[in-house]
């Protein structure tokens, strides 16, 4: 059985889908359904039930928050994610995706379609969507076309551990010039909808644009 909590401040839309859910093959138990990561944490905490297998999530809530905050709290709760939403906002997919976001379903998808997606994440497997592959190849063609040659060199170094500092001597530039490239990069990032305020935030970015590999970390620590 996938438990499965539904998250969107549009009360109808949830309807729609719990009711699709309902009247699947009985492999869905719907926790919870309301219109935001506060109030579904809170009544976790109150209920004491378990974390849901599944979250669906709408990419974007009326209370303020970021899908990337909400992604992250839901996961570190642990529930997988699925974005449910209009996909025509491709760099907040690709936010959600960064975040750790298993996938993401169309909401002008057929309602047989969302059903399979939401059973997959409930059973922790990540969604392989167009929408998802969408958003991924996103990633690759901003890192290619807007970041500098400077700037990936900085970033490699810098999102591998090494200390801005240092970063400034191995490239043989002037620690403010180091300082300036990684403004930029943050800058370039929060552009599309990738914001990176953190060093971990930008460690994230370089695995996720291929500007940094497992192996370049682990040579460069």
């Amino acid at each position: 059985m996938t438990r499965v909590a539904f998250i969107d401040d549009h009360e109808s839309v949830r309807l729609g889908v719990e009711a699709a859910c309902a009247r699947a093959d009985g492999g869905t138990e719907i926790v919870f359904s309301g219109a935001s990561v506060t109030e579904y944490l809170g009544w976790r905490r109150s209920s004491g039930h378990g974390p849901a297998d599944a979250v669906v999530l709408d990419l974007t809530l009326g209370d303020g928050t970021t899908v990337t905050e909400n992604v992250t709290r839901l996961i570190a709760d642990g529930s997988s994610v699925i974005i449910y939403s209009v996909a025509d906002r491709s760099a907040t997919v690709r936010e959600a995706l960064a975040a750790g976001a298993a996938g993401v379903i169309s909401k002008s998808s057929p309602i047989e379609d969302v059903v399979v997606a939401i059973a997959t994440v409930g059973r922790g497997d990540v969604l392989s969507n167009a929408e998802w592959a969408s958003a991924v190849e996103g990633d690759r063609e901003f890192a290619t076309a807007q970041l500098s040659t400077r700037e990936r060199e900085v970033l490699t170094l810098y999102a591998a551990g090494l200390p801005l500092k240092i970063v400034a001597d191995r490239l043989g530039i002037a620690f403010s010039t180091a300082k300036e490239n990684i403004a930029r990069i943050r800058m370039k990032y929060t552009e599309v909808g990738r914001p990176a305020p953190t060093k971990v935030d930008l460690h994230r970015r370089a695995l996720e644009d291929g500007i940094l590999s497992e192996q370049g970390v682990g040579d460069a620590r």
